[in-house]
């Protein structure tokens, strides 16, 4: 196991990691923001789904969902369709045109990280491309855990 001193500094690297997504953040197109992003990358991810569920695999309020959502259905890189389970309901999917942004986006994050790492050899980002991975791994799907672990999710009853 690795010592105190060695995760305090990882904790301290991770929380540096936010300049790093800034600075990626950046290089989106201005009509398209990092929630966008988000949002068109889960869809194509995961495939159509019900705003619900992308809330979920978003971890935010539906509400803020909805005007993600908006965002991007006004700017056809989504459609949203009747659900045929429950006529209610709306299935969101990708257009050709939000396909086509999230090839785009892509592209950007390459050349991005390209022009960054352009220094490092090919065996140190195969290395922190596997280790990032591995991390990941290792804390498995957080956006579940924190909903179980959330006090209104191991509220009894008889507390609640």
């Amino acid at each position: 196991m690795a010592a105190h001193s060695q995760y305090e500094e990882l904790a301290r690297q991770l929380s540096a990691i936010g300049a790093v997504k800034r600075e990626m953040g950046r290089m989106l197109p201005q009509e398209c923001p990092p929630a966008s992003a988000g949002v068109l990358t889960l869809l194509d991810r995961h495939g159509e789904m019900r705003m619900s569920q992308l809330a979920e695999l978003l971890a935010i309020d539906m509400s803020v969902t909805s005007r993600h959502v908006a965002h991007v259905a006004e700017r056809g890189w989504i459609e949203r369709k009747p659900d045929p389970a429950d006529k209610r309901s709306r299935l969101l999917r990708l257009t050709p045109s939000g396909r086509q942004l999230l090839d785009e986006l892509a592209e950007r994050y390459t050349q991005t990280l390209a022009r960054y790492l352009h220094d490092w050899t090919d065996t140190d980002v195969g290395h922190l491309v596997e280790l990032l991975a591995r991390l990941r791994t290792s804390f498995g799907d957080c956006r579940i855990r924190a909903h179980h672990d959330s006090p209104a999710a191991t509220r009894t009853p008889a507390a609640g």
